[in-house]
């Protein structure tokens, strides 16, 4: 439902009258991408932390209409111990919640993507701390997307290069991108924009029809260095500079795009600086890379397969490091299937909680050929609590797809440098449950 809800949204507010005029194509992907968020507490989490521009509002995401947290530091230049404290319970964890709110207990990432503001790369990386920096690459190898903007994609990066100083591996670097980041050494300026042919960007915007995206801000940024560009890399856009003799960055690639595999989140990296613009085709360039990326989500992963009469727990915490028996987070789905046999007369589906989880509201659901997500699941119980029993007469044989969805979640309030959670917060470390299978002949 809630899939629906905001597809339902979302097309309400693109199809205005420059929209259609503009294409309903691009309109329709964006709804696509914007429904496809099931199984996320939400869509995206901006990191504004220490050495990083402290960024509150993206106007990108306002404009989609994205479900935003984020984190501000007061710190840019010196540290401090509240800054310190504050972006460490996000990266690394804490008592209230061990994965911090970028994971759930089981690892799986809880948003859909992380964007990442300018700054310094090397210092922020540094006050991530090993731990915390090993929390973001486990975020993406699990299917939550990346965003970065100038610091943010050095930052993503697994090298860095100057003009006339040799290439510098960056071990404090992400290495979400296995390529080298070369820096332009043009400051406080601005550069036009031309979209690569057959961009993917192009999918969700047509920015004019002219394939040119006018003075975006650049400020110290960099460029793919296509010399050693990495097989997978999608250029996306590339500069348009009118070359001087210190800065010759005219068709280098500013704009790319990197998914590894099908299972971990897309990589989309920008030189400049398109985050803070409210309006025009710099607004879309920014909105359409967010949509990429969210458009490059891992896949949903089974956690086992139910034999009948079988009973499985997911009762494990974070620190058990046994994610296909971990418990459930706060608006995930746990996936499973069921085999079911030719002249099975009766497919019997049970989910139960444990002593004092069972004030928590755990929806089951059950689909013959896809993920049971509720807005499109055959069968379904969200009613409150969470003992649930589907039972479905003469099941069509062959796999199918259960589900489990945890309704609870936390309340959240924005504060001056970040988003703070009230409420429910026990379901931060996990629910556990138990769920089994019956087939009757």
């Amino acid at each position: 439902m809630r899939r629906f809800l905001v597809y339902f949204v979302a097309m309400l507010l693109l199809a205005t009258p420059e929209v259609l005029a503009t294409g309903r194509g691009e309109a329709r992907n964006r709804a696509a991408v914007l429904s496809g968020g099931d199984g996320y507490y939400k869509e995206l989490f901006m990191d504004g932390g220490i050495h990083l521009t402290s960024r509150r509002k993206l106007p990108a995401a306002r404009a989609l209409g994205i479900d935003m947290e984020f984190f501000a530091s007061a710190a840019t230049k010196e540290l401090t111990a509240q800054d310190t404290i504050l972006q460490s319970r996000i990266f690394c964890g804490s008592d209230q919640d061990t994965n911090g709110p970028l994971l759930y207990p089981d690892g799986a990432p809880r948003f859909r993507a992380i964007y990442v503001n300018g700054g310094s790369a090397a210092k922020h990386a540094r006050t991530l701390t090993a731990e915390g920096r090993e929390r973001i690459r486990q975020f993406v190898a699990a299917g939550g997307s990346y965003i970065g903007t100038c610091a943010g994609a050095f930052l993503a990066s697994a090298a860095s290069k100057r003009t006339g100083k040799s290439e510098r591996n960056r071990g404090l670097y992400l290495n979400l991108w296995p390529g080298t980041m070369h820096s332009t050494g043009l400051l406080k300026s601005r550069t036009a924009m031309q979209l690569e042919r057959g961009s993917a960007l192009l999918r969700y915007y047509d920015f004019g029809g002219d394939g040119v995206i006018d003075s975006v801000r650049h400020n110290g940024g960099g460029y793919a260095l296509e010399s050693t560009l990495p097989a997978g890399t999608e250029a996306l856009t590339r500069y348009i500079f009118k070359d001087n003799d210190k800065v010759k960055i005219n068709n280098c690639i500013s704009a790319w795009a990197y998914k590894k595999d099908e299972q971990s989140g897309r990589v989309v990296l920008v030189g400049s600086h398109p985050e803070a613009v409210t309006s025009g085709e710099r607004l879309e360039y920014m909105s359409a890379m967010l949509l990429y990326a969210m458009d490059g989500n891992g896949k949903p992963k089974i956690k086992a397969e139910l034999n009948s009469g079988q009973r499985i727990q997911m009762n494990l915490r974070t620190e058990d490091n046994l994610p296909e028996r971990t418990a459930i987070g706060d608006r995930q789905y746990h996936h499973f299937t069921v085999t079911v046999p030719k002249g099975c007369k009766q497919m019997t589906i049970k989910l139960s909680g444990y002593d004092g989880s069972d004030n928590f509201d755990l929806a089951l659901s059950a689909h013959p050929r896809s993920f049971a997500f509720m807005d499109s699941a055959q069968y379904t119980d969200s009613t409150s609590g969470c003992y649930k029993t589907l039972t479905i007469t003469r099941p069509k044989p062959g796999v199918w797809y259960i589900s489990v969805l945890c309704q609870t979640t936390v309340s959240a309030i924005t504060g001056q440098y970040g988003t703070k959670y009230f409420g429910r917060t026990d379901v931060l470390n996990g629910v556990p449950y138990t769920i089994s299978a019956e087939i009757d002949y």
